[in-house]
Protein backbone atom coordinates (compact mmCIF):
# COMPACT_ATOMS: atom_id res chain seq x y z
CA UNK A 1 0.00 0.00 0.00
CA UNK A 2 1.31 3.46 -0.63
CA UNK A 3 1.87 5.49 2.22
CA UNK A 4 1.49 9.61 2.62
CA UNK A 5 2.22 11.62 5.39
CA UNK A 6 0.31 14.48 7.42
CA UNK A 7 1.93 17.71 7.78
CA UNK A 8 1.00 19.77 10.48
CA UNK A 9 1.57 23.50 10.76
CA UNK A 10 1.81 24.78 14.15
CA UNK A 11 4.04 27.72 13.98
CA UNK A 12 1.16 30.11 14.27
CA UNK A 13 1.04 32.84 17.14
CA UNK A 14 -2.25 32.83 17.47
CA UNK A 15 -2.63 36.25 18.73
CA UNK A 16 -6.50 36.37 18.74
CA UNK A 17 -6.41 33.34 21.25
CA UNK A 18 -4.70 34.87 23.98
CA UNK A 19 -2.25 33.52 26.42
CA UNK A 20 -0.81 30.50 25.98
CA UNK A 21 0.40 28.38 22.87
CA UNK A 22 -2.91 27.53 21.71
CA UNK A 23 -1.70 24.43 19.13
CA UNK A 24 -1.18 22.72 22.75
CA UNK A 25 -4.00 23.88 24.77
CA UNK A 26 -6.20 21.11 26.06
CA UNK A 27 -9.38 20.73 24.56
CA UNK A 28 -10.47 17.87 26.63
CA UNK A 29 -9.36 15.01 29.21
CA UNK A 30 -7.75 12.63 26.58
CA UNK A 31 -6.11 15.88 23.89
CA UNK A 32 -3.93 18.18 23.64
CA UNK A 33 -4.91 19.25 19.59
CA UNK A 34 -7.82 19.20 17.77
CA UNK A 35 -5.95 17.06 14.84
CA UNK A 36 -5.16 13.95 16.92
CA UNK A 37 -8.30 12.40 17.20
CA UNK A 38 -9.16 11.68 13.25
CA UNK A 39 -5.49 11.35 13.23
CA UNK A 40 -5.51 8.92 15.71
CA UNK A 41 -7.82 6.64 14.39
CA UNK A 42 -6.95 7.03 10.90
CA UNK A 43 -3.14 6.47 10.82
CA UNK A 44 -3.21 2.59 10.16
CA UNK A 45 -5.15 3.28 6.79
CA UNK A 46 -1.40 4.22 5.52
CA UNK A 47 0.01 7.47 7.08
CA UNK A 48 3.59 6.92 7.40
CA UNK A 49 4.91 9.90 9.46
CA UNK A 50 3.72 13.14 10.75
CA UNK A 51 5.70 16.17 10.56
CA UNK A 52 5.20 19.27 12.63
CA UNK A 53 6.31 22.82 11.47
CA UNK A 54 7.22 24.56 14.32
CA UNK A 55 9.42 27.57 15.63
CA UNK A 56 12.68 26.49 17.32
CA UNK A 57 11.46 28.05 20.83
CA UNK A 58 8.91 25.96 20.67
CA UNK A 59 10.06 22.55 19.97
CA UNK A 60 10.78 21.35 23.40
CA UNK A 61 7.41 21.68 24.94
CA UNK A 62 5.70 20.03 21.31
CA UNK A 63 8.59 17.25 21.88
CA UNK A 64 7.03 16.60 25.30
CA UNK A 65 3.28 17.60 25.63
CA UNK A 66 2.26 15.93 21.32
CA UNK A 67 5.31 14.37 19.93
CA UNK A 68 6.44 11.58 22.09
CA UNK A 69 2.99 10.40 22.31
CA UNK A 70 3.07 10.22 18.43
CA UNK A 71 6.09 8.88 18.05
CA UNK A 72 5.34 6.02 19.71
CA UNK A 73 2.87 4.53 16.86
CA UNK A 74 4.72 6.49 14.23
CA UNK A 75 7.30 7.99 12.72
CA UNK A 76 7.86 12.07 13.49
CA UNK A 77 9.83 14.77 12.20
CA UNK A 78 10.33 17.91 12.84
CA UNK A 79 10.96 21.34 10.80
CA UNK A 80 11.36 25.12 11.98
CA UNK A 81 9.73 28.16 10.41
CA UNK A 82 11.94 31.45 10.59
CA UNK A 83 12.20 34.38 9.51
CA UNK A 84 15.64 33.68 8.37
CA UNK A 85 15.42 30.63 6.36
CA UNK A 86 15.26 32.12 2.78
CA UNK A 87 16.84 31.04 -0.12
CA UNK A 88 20.01 31.56 -1.72
CA UNK A 89 20.90 35.55 -2.56
CA UNK A 90 17.88 36.81 0.02
CA UNK A 91 18.34 38.55 3.32
CA UNK A 92 15.69 39.21 5.96
CA UNK A 93 14.76 42.79 6.11
CA UNK A 94 16.02 43.92 9.65
CA UNK A 95 12.39 45.30 10.50
CA UNK A 96 10.70 42.60 9.53
CA UNK A 97 9.01 40.94 12.23
CA UNK A 98 5.76 38.68 10.70
CA UNK A 99 6.33 35.10 9.46
CA UNK A 100 6.21 34.71 5.59
CA UNK A 101 3.59 32.65 5.40
CA UNK A 102 1.74 29.09 5.07
CA UNK A 103 3.99 28.81 1.72
CA UNK A 104 7.20 29.07 3.45
CA UNK A 105 5.78 26.81 6.25
CA UNK A 106 5.26 24.01 4.22
CA UNK A 107 8.49 24.52 2.18
CA UNK A 108 10.32 23.76 5.51
CA UNK A 109 9.36 20.11 5.40
CA UNK A 110 10.66 20.11 2.01
CA UNK A 111 13.87 17.94 3.25
CA UNK A 112 12.01 15.23 5.01
CA UNK A 113 9.28 14.60 2.46
CA UNK A 114 9.36 11.77 -0.11
CA UNK A 115 5.44 11.15 -0.18
CA UNK A 116 2.49 12.52 -0.72
CA UNK A 117 1.15 14.45 2.09
CA UNK A 118 -1.31 16.24 3.66
CA UNK A 119 -0.87 19.75 4.75
CA UNK A 120 -3.18 20.90 8.03
CA UNK A 121 -3.32 23.28 10.49
CA UNK A 122 -2.78 22.39 14.11
CA UNK A 123 -5.51 24.03 16.03
CA UNK A 124 -8.45 22.77 13.33
CA UNK A 125 -10.23 19.43 13.93
CA UNK A 126 -11.35 18.22 9.95
CA UNK A 127 -13.41 15.15 11.06
CA UNK A 128 -12.87 11.48 9.70
CA UNK A 129 -14.38 11.58 6.59
CA UNK A 130 -11.60 14.77 5.06
CA UNK A 131 -8.44 12.62 6.12
CA UNK A 132 -9.84 9.85 4.05
CA UNK A 133 -10.81 11.27 1.26
CA UNK A 134 -7.38 13.20 1.37
CA UNK A 135 -5.55 9.98 1.69
CA UNK A 136 -7.45 7.81 -1.13
CA UNK A 137 -6.74 10.67 -3.58
CA UNK A 138 -2.85 10.62 -2.79
CA UNK A 139 -2.49 6.86 -3.08
CA UNK A 140 -4.32 7.20 -6.61
CA UNK A 141 -2.35 7.33 -9.74
CA UNK A 142 -2.58 10.64 -11.63
CA UNK A 143 -2.52 11.40 -15.43
CA UNK A 144 1.33 12.36 -16.02
CA UNK A 145 -0.18 14.97 -18.68
CA UNK A 146 2.34 17.59 -17.38
CA UNK A 147 0.62 19.62 -14.59
CA UNK A 148 0.15 18.91 -11.07
CA UNK A 149 -2.58 16.89 -9.80
CA UNK A 150 -3.92 17.75 -6.47
CA UNK A 151 -6.69 18.18 -4.01
CA UNK A 152 -8.44 20.06 -1.37
CA UNK A 153 -10.94 19.18 1.47
CA UNK A 154 -14.01 21.17 0.52
CA UNK A 155 -15.99 21.88 3.72
CA UNK A 156 -19.02 23.28 3.66
CA UNK A 157 -19.49 26.95 4.71
CA UNK A 158 -22.33 26.44 7.56
CA UNK A 159 -19.86 23.82 9.26
CA UNK A 160 -16.94 25.91 9.35
CA UNK A 161 -18.50 29.09 11.80
CA UNK A 162 -17.57 30.39 15.08
CA UNK A 163 -20.44 31.33 17.69
CA UNK A 164 -18.03 33.75 19.19
CA UNK A 165 -17.03 36.10 16.36
CA UNK A 166 -16.43 36.73 12.64
CA UNK A 167 -13.78 34.15 10.91
CA UNK A 168 -12.55 34.85 6.83
CA UNK A 169 -12.61 32.16 5.05
CA UNK A 170 -11.78 30.96 1.44
CA UNK A 171 -15.14 30.72 -0.54
CA UNK A 172 -14.46 27.91 -3.58
CA UNK A 173 -15.63 28.37 -6.97
CA UNK A 174 -15.85 24.88 -8.80
CA UNK A 175 -16.17 23.56 -12.08
CA UNK A 176 -16.56 19.87 -12.66
CA UNK A 177 -15.23 18.83 -9.36
CA UNK A 178 -12.16 20.97 -9.79
CA UNK A 179 -11.02 24.22 -8.43
CA UNK A 180 -11.01 27.58 -10.16
CA UNK A 181 -10.35 29.89 -7.73
CA UNK A 182 -10.89 31.06 -3.78
CA UNK A 183 -12.52 34.29 -2.91
CA UNK A 184 -11.11 35.05 0.36
CA UNK A 185 -13.99 37.12 2.35
CA UNK A 186 -13.65 38.61 5.30
CA UNK A 187 -15.66 39.35 8.41
CA UNK A 188 -18.25 36.51 7.98
CA UNK A 189 -20.55 35.88 11.09
CA UNK A 190 -23.04 33.52 11.71
CA UNK A 191 -26.76 34.65 12.10
CA UNK A 192 -30.14 33.14 12.72
CA UNK A 193 -30.52 32.34 9.00
CA UNK A 194 -27.60 31.61 7.97
CA UNK A 195 -23.98 33.70 7.69
CA UNK A 196 -23.29 37.39 6.38
CA UNK A 197 -19.77 39.05 5.33
CA UNK A 198 -19.56 42.45 6.70
CA UNK A 199 -17.18 44.46 5.07
CA UNK A 200 -16.99 48.34 4.38
CA UNK A 201 -20.76 48.88 5.34
CA UNK A 202 -21.97 46.33 3.42
CA UNK A 203 -23.62 43.02 4.37
CA UNK A 204 -23.55 40.53 2.03
CA UNK A 205 -25.53 36.95 2.38
CA UNK A 206 -23.91 33.56 2.08
CA UNK A 207 -24.65 30.38 0.89
CA UNK A 208 -23.94 27.89 4.05
CA UNK A 209 -23.60 25.23 1.33
CA UNK A 210 -21.09 26.44 -0.48
CA UNK A 211 -17.80 25.15 -0.33
CA UNK A 212 -14.69 27.21 1.64
CA UNK A 213 -11.00 25.64 1.89
CA UNK A 214 -9.91 25.21 5.67
CA UNK A 215 -6.56 24.60 4.38
CA UNK A 216 -6.38 21.45 4.07
CA UNK A 217 -4.38 19.93 0.70
CA UNK A 218 -3.04 17.42 -0.46
CA UNK A 219 0.17 17.78 -2.20
CA UNK A 220 3.01 15.80 -3.85
CA UNK A 221 7.19 15.84 -3.50
CA UNK A 222 7.00 17.43 -7.13
CA UNK A 223 5.20 20.34 -6.01
CA UNK A 224 7.62 21.32 -3.19
CA UNK A 225 9.84 22.33 -6.14
CA UNK A 226 7.31 24.40 -7.73
CA UNK A 227 6.61 25.94 -4.58
CA UNK A 228 10.42 26.58 -4.03
CA UNK A 229 10.59 28.34 -6.66
CA UNK A 230 7.37 30.30 -6.44
CA UNK A 231 8.79 31.62 -2.92
CA UNK A 232 12.17 33.24 -5.33
CA UNK A 233 9.59 34.65 -7.57
CA UNK A 234 7.63 35.99 -4.44
CA UNK A 235 10.69 37.38 -2.44
CA UNK A 236 11.74 38.66 -5.72
CA UNK A 237 8.43 41.25 -6.26
CA UNK A 238 8.48 42.28 -2.54
CA UNK A 239 8.80 46.33 -2.60
CA UNK A 240 11.27 47.96 -0.26
CA UNK A 241 9.65 48.62 2.73
CA UNK A 242 6.85 46.09 2.45
CA UNK A 243 7.60 44.11 5.79
CA UNK A 244 3.93 42.73 6.26
CA UNK A 245 3.69 40.42 2.71
CA UNK A 246 3.08 36.94 3.30
CA UNK A 247 4.24 33.72 0.63
CA UNK A 248 0.57 32.22 1.21
CA UNK A 249 -0.25 28.82 0.03
CA UNK A 250 -3.91 29.30 -1.29
CA UNK A 251 -2.69 32.20 -3.07
CA UNK A 252 0.02 30.05 -5.12
CA UNK A 253 -1.77 27.01 -5.48
CA UNK A 254 -4.52 29.68 -6.90
CA UNK A 255 -2.46 31.03 -9.23
CA UNK A 256 -0.97 27.63 -10.83
CA UNK A 257 -4.18 27.00 -11.37
CA UNK A 258 -4.91 30.50 -13.27
CA UNK A 259 -1.90 29.49 -15.21
CA UNK A 260 -2.90 26.32 -16.29
CA UNK A 261 -0.30 24.74 -14.40
CA UNK A 262 -2.24 22.59 -11.44
CA UNK A 263 -5.64 20.96 -11.89
CA UNK A 264 -7.31 21.09 -7.61
CA UNK A 265 -9.89 18.23 -7.47
CA UNK A 266 -12.11 19.69 -4.68
CA UNK A 267 -13.05 16.52 -2.29
CA UNK A 268 -16.21 17.70 -0.56
CA UNK A 269 -16.81 16.76 3.08
CA UNK A 270 -20.29 17.36 5.12
CA UNK A 271 -17.97 17.42 8.86
CA UNK A 272 -18.14 19.95 11.25
CA UNK A 273 -14.71 21.77 11.08
CA UNK A 274 -14.47 22.84 14.88
CA UNK A 275 -11.58 25.60 15.70
CA UNK A 276 -10.44 27.71 18.33
CA UNK A 277 -10.30 30.83 16.97
CA UNK A 278 -11.04 32.72 19.83
CA UNK A 279 -10.56 31.73 23.80
CA UNK A 280 -14.30 31.39 24.47
CA UNK A 281 -14.61 28.90 21.46
CA UNK A 282 -12.81 26.58 23.60
CA UNK A 283 -15.14 25.24 25.67
CA UNK A 284 -17.68 24.23 22.96
CA UNK A 285 -15.37 22.43 21.47
CA UNK A 286 -14.90 20.32 24.44
CA UNK A 287 -18.30 19.80 24.71
CA UNK A 288 -18.66 18.66 21.43
CA UNK A 289 -15.47 16.19 20.94
CA UNK A 290 -17.09 15.24 24.62
CA UNK A 291 -20.51 14.48 22.86
CA UNK A 292 -18.53 12.67 20.11
CA UNK A 293 -17.19 9.95 22.37
CA UNK A 294 -20.53 9.92 24.03
CA UNK A 295 -21.92 8.72 20.95
CA UNK A 296 -19.77 6.22 20.00
CA UNK A 297 -18.29 7.92 16.85
CA UNK A 298 -14.40 8.12 19.18
CA UNK A 299 -13.32 5.83 21.95
CA UNK A 300 -12.96 7.59 25.56
CA UNK A 301 -8.96 5.91 25.73
CA UNK A 302 -7.85 7.66 22.57
CA UNK A 303 -3.97 6.15 22.70
CA UNK A 304 -5.60 2.33 23.19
Amino acid sequence: MKKTALVIMAAGIGSRFGKGIKQLAPVGPMVRSLWIIPFMMLWRQGLIKVVFIIRKDLEEEFRRVIGERIEKITEVEYAFQALEDLPAGFEKPADRTKPWGTGQAVLAAKAVLNEPFMVINADDYYGKEAYVKVHDYLIQEQPDDGILHICMAGFRLGNTLSDNGSVTRGVCHIEEGALTGVTETHNIFKTADGAEARNDDKVEKLDVKSLVSMNMWGLTPVFMDTLEKGFVDFLSEIKEGDIKKEYLLPEMIDRLIKEGKAKVDVLETKDTWFGVTYQEDKAAVTEAFANLVKSGVYPSNLYK
